[in-house]
């Protein structure tokens, strides 16, 4: 398998998604990524003797091109059709970076995943805090909330987590939470105006870019997966 690391490809290998390390089983006989771009977090998973064999789901056809030289094998085409088609207990580790705020139904989507894993495996999210003062604070204080091409109201966005929700995501497609990682507040704390509202914990969130999440399969979970707890479509999350 080639290198992403040489591939020609201007920032190719900085879409690896690194910053899940501390997250991560020590060994993943067959990891998933829903939505693996060009690859790189894949393979930088089976390079490192992580994970064993590797699956990705990419809907853009250039990039699914580009990881096919990187991912033993490529699901290409929507990923919530995707996922329905995994087999059960088939997978060891999950990983949903910034993409399940871009699904319809991301509830179903994550008691589908967890049907896929073995008891014991793991699944990674990553999801845009919509309380960040970024947001909040323009809601707030002048009623306003603008898309923009990217960032946490990206317009491609359609669901919108807050830290309980996404905790909720994980729980309510039966999965153990087991640990997490906040994003952004190391920026957010370099501005003297938040250094005293950061240091009490119920304004942490407002510093907060994004949450990075890692649930568990019970050993003892069925196969049949958990009862999906998804709101009317259209609801923020």
């Amino acid at each position: 398998m080639s290198d992403p690391t040489r591939s020609s490809a201007p920032g190719y290998y900085s879409f690896v998604r690194r910053e899940i390390e501390p997250l991560l089983p020590s060994r993943a006989d067959h990891a998933l990524e829903v939505g693996c771009g060009q690859g790189g977090t894949l393979a930088w998973l089976k390079d490192s003797g992580i994970a064993g064999r590797t699956t990705g789901i990419e809907l853009d056809a250039a990039s699914a091109a580009a990881a096919r030289r990187y991912v033993d094998h490529l699901i290409e085409g929507d990923a919530e059709a995707a996922i329905d088609s995994l087999p059960a207990e088939s997978l060891d580790l999950v990983l949903c970076l910034d993409v399940l705020e871009h699904l319809v139904d991301p509830w179903r989507a994550m008691a589908r995943l967890t049907r896929a894993l073995r008891p014991g495996g793991s699944v990674i999210i990553s999801v845009p805090n919509v309380r960040h003062y970024s947001v909040a604070l323009p809601l707030l204080w002048s009623g306003r909330w603008q898309y923009e091409h990217a960032g946490i109201l990206d317009r491609t966005h359609l669901r919108f987590f807050t830290r309980a929700s996404a905790r909720a995501l994980l729980s309510g497609a039966g999965l153990e939470c087991a640990g997490g990682i906040d994003t952004g507040l190391e920026v957010t704390r370099k501005r003297e105006l938040w250094k005293p509202l950061l240091a009490r914990s119920a304004w942490r969130d407002l510093g907060v870019f994004q949450f990075v999440m890692r649930g568990r399969k019970p050993v003892a979970a069925a196969t049949r997966g958990a009862p999906v707890l998804a709101p009317a479509l259209g609801a923020a999350q």
